[in-house]
């Protein structure tokens, strides 16, 4: 069987463009948060906002997924990107051994913000839930493996990322087995069908994505916390030392990796 690679984000920290970039590989077969299809749509579906207009999806499950995932592995090399708090209920260490794990972390003060812009956009005063954003997994996630195997997981910081994707990528390849495929970073604009499984073509969580041409260097804005709604700051304070927990662990970019050299 070929490796599953999986990369364990929050919402909003860069990740659909990185698995964008995976899909211009062509080496690789993709998914985009099966497991997080099956939580909000499945048969078995356990996320906390559902109630009984919600769609489900006959036939889908998390076993269904599982399946699906190890059925492609045995033909090609996987790359899939989903959450943590998707799988929590399935954190065996069978479960977790059919895979090659690595994590994208991002300062939870920029993720909480754009949550924030893209509940107001959809004019959603429900909004989202704590376990929705996925920190708190994602530190339990990240401290099971390195308990499990003795090394920490790979990790990439959304900001080193968007700094300087190529350096970053590179790096990420590297860390995971794969080879540095330069041209996947680059891309024409549009539909981004394989992504829309949430909300279909009126999604607006992908705009950013379906209007870029690659991952390309962007200058970084810090995000003011006490700008936020006080629900956000708390749950800021709350989730800033799983962040920082493990962007000590992080891939670093060549200028950080020489000056601690």
């Amino acid at each position: 069987m070929h490796d599953i690679i999986v990369l364990w984000a929050t919402p909003r920290s860069t990740s659909t463009a990185f698995e964008w970039m995976m899909r211009m590989r062509g080496d690789l077969a993709c998914f985009h948060e099966p497991f997080g299809e099956a939580w909000y749509q499945g048969e078995d579906a356990r996320a906390p906002r559902l109630d009984d207009d919600s769609p489900r999806k006959p036939g889908l499950s998390f076993a269904s997924v599982l399946q699906r995932l190890q059925d492609t592995a045995l033909k090609r090399p996987v790359f899939s990107k989903d959450m943590p708090q998707f799988t929590d209920h399935l954190w065996s260490d069978a479960f977790l051994d059919r895979f090659r794990h690595s994590f994208l972390v991002r300062d939870p003060a920029k993720v909480l913000a754009s949550l924030k812009r893209s509940w107001d956009k959809k004019g959603d005063t429900v909004g989202f839930t704590r376990n929705e954003i996925g920190f708190d997994e994602q530190r339990a996630l990240f401290d099971r493996l390195w308990e499990k195997t003795g090394t920490a997981p790979v990790v990439i910081d959304s900001d080193d990322l968007l700094e300087d994707p190529q350096t970053m990528v590179a790096a990420y390849c590297e860390a995971v087995g794969i080879p540095f495929i330069a041209e996947a970073l680059s891309w024409e604009p549009g539909s981004r069908a394989e992504v829309l499984w949430y909300d279909g073509d009126d999604s607006i969580w992908h705009e950013t994505l379906k209007n870029s041409d690659g991952l390309k260097p962007q200058p970084r804005k810090p995000v003011a916390i006490d700008q936020l709604p006080p629900r956000l700051q708390d749950l800021y304070q709350d989730f800033i030392e799983h962040y920082r927990h493990l962007h000590a662990h992080r891939l670093q970019p060549a200028t950080e990796a020489a000056a601690h050299a």
